[in-house]
C-alpha cells in the first residue's frame, strides 16, 4: 500500500471516529500530495515525494507552533502539536543525537574541515546522507559545535 493510499484510508477512519485534528492534518497532506501530482501531470506521486511533502508539513507545523508560543497563543500551539502527532508516524524514524553526531564527525574528518568557515564543505555531503533521517537545522547546529 502506498503512502497516498494509507492517508486516504486514515482519512476515512478519522471521519468515522470524528477525530477533527487528525482529519485536518491528513487532509492537509492529501491536498499537498494532490497539488504535487497535478503540478507534475501524473495521477499519483511516489512514496518518496509523499514523504518529503509530509516532512515539509511537519517542519512548517513545528515552526508555526514555535511562533504561536512566542506570541503567547497556547490554544494554537495545542492545535499544531496535536496535528503533528498524527503526521509524524508517517515519517521514517529520526536518528538520535549520538548517531547524527557520529556521522557529522565522520564527514568532517573525510572532507578535512577544521574551522567554521568549512561548514559549507560538510553540509552538502551530510544533507545527502542524512536527508529525511534528521532535521537540517539540527545537523547544522551539530556541525557548528564540532567545528568550533
Amino acid at each position: 500500500m502506498t503512502v497516498q493510499d494509507q492517508i486516504t484510508n486514515d482519512i476515512k477512519e478519522a471521519m468515522k471516529a470524528k477525530n477533527v485534528d487528525k482529519l485536518a492534518a491528513l487532509r492537509a497532506v492529501k491536498s499537498a500530495i494532490m497539488l504535487e501530482a497535478t503540478k507534475e501531470g501524473i495521477p499519483e506521486v511516489s512514496d518518496e515525494v509523499s514523504l518529503k511533502l509530509i516532512a515539509k508539513l511537519v517542519k512548517q507545523g513545528k515552526d508555526s507552533a514555535a511562533i504561536f508560543e512566542q506570541q503567547n497563543r497556547p490554544d494554537l500551539v495545542v492545535d499544531e502539536v496535536n496535528q503533528l502527532a498524527y503526521l509524524e508516524p508517517y515519517l521514517p524514524a529520526q536518528m538520535s543525537e549520538e548517531e547524527v553526531r557520529k556521522v557529522v564527525q565522520e564527514v568532517i574528518a573525510k572532507v578535512g574541515a577544521s574551522s567554521p568557515a568549512d561548514m559549507g564543505k560538510c553540509m552538502g555531503p551530510l544533507m545527502g546522507r542524512l536527508n529525511g533521517k534528521a532535521d537540517g537545522s539540527f545537523i547544522s547546529k551539530l556541525v557548528k559545535e564540532e567545528l568550533s
